[in-house]
């Protein structure tokens, strides 16, 4: 036993700079795509559903926020997610609520105090401090929080509302190629309260920003393929306006089934019949449904689900339905409190293409468990750092045993 301590201590040392080496290999210091745009990223995955993380890896961070959205791209997500409004000075902010009452700090300034107001906002009359009221310069000296009491609230007031231009950049700037996914938010809120020059509405300034970055490309184009994107929104306005603007994918957001279309007053069951589907399919990729319509839910218990992904897959419609979160009290209690049991449920059971995800790490750690890729080692160099720390562990303890 004496004999072999010595050799196993130089296996350790041995394997451990193969692991330096091959972990080195296997993340590399890429440039920032941004400032050197030669370098080649690696590519967006396309045949597995797609990670979507909704307004960031906010299960962690505060929503919509810088670090939200460089955590989520940090923890495997395919698309980063916002919501698209505007500020008094038409200048496009990521922010999701029409008001800033519920996540901001705006309530603690005296000077903004006589800037609440009543609106209709679809149709209910909603009374706050409204984006629409506020220049940038002002909405970026407001802090955001934590929407939800039982998240993590040690990074309340340390962050900043972002424009669209931020969020952009930061996809732009990841390590891999990192799709964006920004939805029109209230639109026809948005152009009922700003104007913009030269006769421009909200659709005119979103299609703007995304040509300057050059998004641009039908789905799966080469050039979709370099710098990915989907279009979302509620209002199927909107969706056929931008149409007439750019190739660029969109996805018809629905509501609940007692919701409305915000813009054409549309119910659910008419906006998800065969005859809409064959009729917006000209203009969408896709759906993007509340996944409570897809399999409904009585007293926290899923039901038999609907048909509706079956029926939009036969009009070549992709499904991806929000929003998953892992708290006990979004995880239906078929699962046993299990987001990844929920993950299993929705992929391999009723076959989405997509999931809007609060907790994009535990999707991106689903999906590597559960994917169907061959063997790491058919290919040495493709070998994953943390396959090769298994393989470590194995051949040591196998040496070294009595």
């Amino acid at each position: 036993m004496a004999k072999a301590m010595p050799a196993a201590l130089c296996l350790v040392t041995l394997v451990l700079a193969l692991f330096l080496f091959v972990g080195c290999a296997a993340r590399p210091f890429y440039p920032l795509p941004s400032r050197f745009p030669g370098e080649i990223r690696q590519p967006l995955e396309t045949n597995s559903p797609y990670n979507i993380a909704h307004r960031g890896s906010n299960g962690e961070f505060p929503e919509e926020t810088l670090p939200a959205y460089k955590r989520a791209i940090e923890e495997g997500a395919d698309f980063i997610e916002t919501d698209i409004l505007s500020s008094k000075d038409g200048a496009l902010i990521c922010f999701h609520d029409v008001t800033l009452d519920e996540i901001t700090d705006v309530g603690e300034y005296k000077k903004f105090v006589k800037r609440k107001r009543t609106y209709e906002v679809q149709g209910a009359n909603v009374t706050g401090f409204f984006t629409v009221d506020f220049t940038l310069k002002e909405l970026q000296s407001l802090k955001v929080k934590q929407r939800y009491p039982y998240r993590d609230q040690q990074y309340n007031g340390k962050f900043s509302i972002i424009t669209f231009e931020d969020f952009i950049a930061v996809a732009l700037d990841a390590p891999r190629v990192v799709g964006i996914y920004p939805e029109i938010k209230n639109p026809v809120f948005i152009n009922q309260h700003v104007k913009w020059p030269d006769g421009k509405i909200f659709e005119d300034k979103f299609v703007e920003i995304l040509k300057k970055y050059g998004y641009q490309g039908s789905y799966l184009s080469k050039n979709w393929l370099h710098q990915p994107v989907f279009i979302q929104s509620f209002a199927p306005t909107s969706i056929i306006h931008i149409s007439n603007l750019t190739d660029l994918p969109k996805i018809l957001l629905i509501d609940d089934t007692t919701m409305p279309t915000q813009d054409t007053n549309q119910s659910y069951w008419e906006i998800t019949s065969d005859s809409y589907f064959n009729y917006i399919k000209k203009y969408v990729v896709g759906i993007g449904p509340w996944k409570d319509t897809v399999v409904p839910v009585v007293n926290n218990y899923i039901l038999t689900p609907t048909d509706l992904v079956t029926r939009a897959h036969a009009h070549n419609l992709q499904v991806h339905p929000y929003t998953f979160r892992n708290e006990y009290n979004f995880v239906h209690f078929n699962f046993h409190q299990d987001p990844y049991e929920e993950f299993d449920y929705w992929i391999n059971t009723i076959g989405v293409d997509g999931l809007f995800t609060d907790f994009t790490g535990s999707l991106h750690h689903f999906k590597k468990w559960t994917s169907n890729l061959p063997p790491n080692d058919a290919d040495a160099d493709e070998l994953k750092a943390s396959d090769l720390l298994h393989k470590i562990s194995s051949m040591i303890n196998s040496y070294t045993s009595p």
